[in-house]
């Protein structure tokens, strides 16, 4: 056993040949004194010596087979086993005896569970990537202002450091800040992503790509990091400005609620003061001078958000959101989108599904409406046929349909409260069946229900399926604003709906009708009748990890939570 234990460098002569080779003379004597089976061990295999040494004669009775034991398993074989437990269950598992712990020191075993359970895939041992050196990579991804001759100063000892250290000391620590989170930054709220990236735990802030490109991938840019200086010490730092990274704190609050803090300010000042500090944060926000802003609204909007904003130097609460769980009776498939928002610029908001309506929730605000409230309403059950193309250059037009549907629609629900339940059980029916295509009859009910008075009738499915390709022409009526002119100039289906619209400070909220416009499985639009303004909606393009709902309810109670935040 002890022999098995040395070949695999789990027993008390473990580790590599270099680290060996390392030793002093009076360490690798005391070394090989140390006794090579444990007292456990010694017991196991006495008692099976003296069991199969009664069996010796002929006439005797045959002895019945010894019973295993996996304190009889080959060191490597239990090297196998340990590594596909669950991390949380090795330190008690570490308890039950000396071999047992002796094992568990296996490195291999906490490098498996690091890269199955958090995605880790660096090798402690060899710090290369496609062949360049891991202290490079770190230079320039994480501190590109580091000089190479001051390495030595700022990067971990990775060279004793230890996979287990890893899994402990850091991963383990702060796993319940993995995922997506939304900061409280008053009415703008924002969106952050906490993953291991590497040997590291970093804080991305996603941004909004620059107004109006709504098309553009996100922008994001790291607020914080995690990682381990010494072998059982975790350093946080923040990275917020322009001088490197300092010395920060992490604390979690509670369960899906943590805090940042930044322990030295100093490091977010510029040179040039205030101004120099406000003309790069507009170029970082908006891609452009402030000259280059005309509009005077907007020029206060932006200051307005610089000033609110920048007092909180990175201290921050943030609170877990949780992405929108999929049906596949679902309209598109639900998830984050990027929109335009007049002089607010691009904000981000939650598509999600719940039975006969969809919402738009804001992740990002404005003072008019914060970040937290349903900013969209999508009544899947009022399918609407837009006009012909010439007709719906007309602005009265359009608008005569939709006011007709939100008619009809004020109607049902005065019959739904005689008669709470008709229609349980078929909300779903809408969304499914224009992806289903003409294999659907238009029977269903949002067939039957979505004709509205005149031409603003629903369409049947068999004329406009949504995946068939044979779009309707779209094109915006005269007289509505649109921030980006590169609209889609198709469409797959529309309904209606309503968007939620206030006065400065969220004053005197109302819901106002509107047209709900898919394009196509990635973007959306929205047109709000009262202010004759159009926002485009188009999907964000990024995987997330650790951020999927546990549970439909918990994301209900999440969405709620986050809107009674800002009401």
């Amino acid at each position: 056993m002890a022999v098995c234990a040395r070949l695999c460098g789990v027993g008390p002569s473990r580790g590599c040949r270099r680290r060996q080779q390392r030793r002093g003379p009076a360490e690798t004597t005391a070394a090989d004194s140390e006794p090579d089976t444990d007292p456990e061990e010694e017991r196991i295999e006495a008692g099976a010596a003296a069991l199969y040494g009664s069996g010796g004669g002929r006439s005797a009775a045959p002895s019945p087979p010894p019973r295993c034991s996996l304190l009889e398993l080959p060191p490597e074989l239990l090297v196998e086993i340990f590594a596909s437990l669950p991390g949380t269950d090795l330190p008690s598992l570490a308890q039950v005896c000396t071999k047992f712990r002796r094992i568990l020191h296996t490195d291999t075993i906490w490098r498996r569970r690091c890269r199955e359970e958090y995605g880790v895939c660096e090798n402690l041992r060899k710090l290369e990537i496609t062949g360049v050196s891991f202290r490079d990579v770190y230079a320039k991804r994480i501190n590109p202002r580091v000089k190479s001759g001051r390495f030595m100063k700022i990067l971990p000892d990775y060279e004793h450091m230890e996979y287990r250290d890893v899994y402990t000391c850091l991963l383990h620590r702060y796993r319940h800040i993995l995922g997506l989170w939304q900061p409280d930054i008053g009415p703008y709220g924002g969106l952050l992503n906490v993953v291991v990236d590497g040997l590291f735990i970093i804080g991305w802030m996603y941004l909004p790509p620059h107004d109006p490109h709504v098309d553009d991938p996100m922008r994001f840019k790291p607020l914080f990091r995690i990682h381990l200086m010494e072998r059982k010490s975790a350093t946080v730092e923040c990275m917020y400005g322009h001088r490197g990274p300092h010395n920060g704190h992490i604390q979690i609050v509670k369960k899906d609620e943590f805090s940042t803090k930044c322990n030295q300010t100093d490091h977010h000042r510029m040179s040039g003061g205030r101004q120099e500090e406000f003309r790069t944060w507009l170029r970082e926000e908006w891609g452009r001078t402030l000259e280059d802003i005309f509009h005077e609204h907007m020029q206060e909007l932006i200051l307005m958000k610089f000033i609110y904003t920048s007092q909180y130097d990175n201290c921050l609460t943030y609170r877990r959101i949780y992405l929108p769980p999929s049906h596949p009776d679902d309209l598109i498939r639900p998830g984050l989108f990027k929109g335009t928002y007049g002089s607010h610029g691009l904000e981000i908001v939650m598509l999600s599904f719940h039975g006969k309506c969809a919402r738009a929730t804001k992740i990002t605000g404005d003072p008019n409406i914060p970040a937290g409230q349903q900013t969209v309403e999508i009544d899947l059950m009022h399918r609407i046929q837009l006009p012909d193309v010439e007709n719906l250059r007309n602005f009265n037009e359009l608008s005569r349909i939709v006011l007709e549907v939100r008619e009809q629609v004020r109607q049902e629900q005065q019959q739904q409260e005689d008669r709470p339940e008709d229609g349980e059980g078929r909300g779903r029916q809408s969304p499914r069946e224009p992806q289903c295509g003409p294999a659907q009859p238009s029977t269903g009910l949002a067939a039957e229900k979505g004709r509205a008075p005149g031409d603003g009738g629903a369409v049947a499915v068999e004329e406009q399926p949504a995946q068939c390709g044979q779009g309707q022409p779209f094109v915006l009526p005269v007289g509505v604003s649109s921030r980006n002119e590169d609209y889609p100039r198709t469409c797959s289906m529309c309904f209606y709906g309503t968007g939620l619209i206030a006065g400065h400070g969220f004053t005197s909220p109302e819901r106002t009708p509107g047209i709900f416009i898919l394009f196509d499985k990635d973007r959306f639009g929205f047109i709000w009748l009262e202010l004759k303004s159009f926002s485009l909606y188009s999907r964000v393009q990024a995987t997330f990890r650790n951020a999927d709902a546990p549970s439909p309810q918990a994301f209900e109670e999440m969405l709620k939570n986050i809107q009674s935040l800002t009401s």
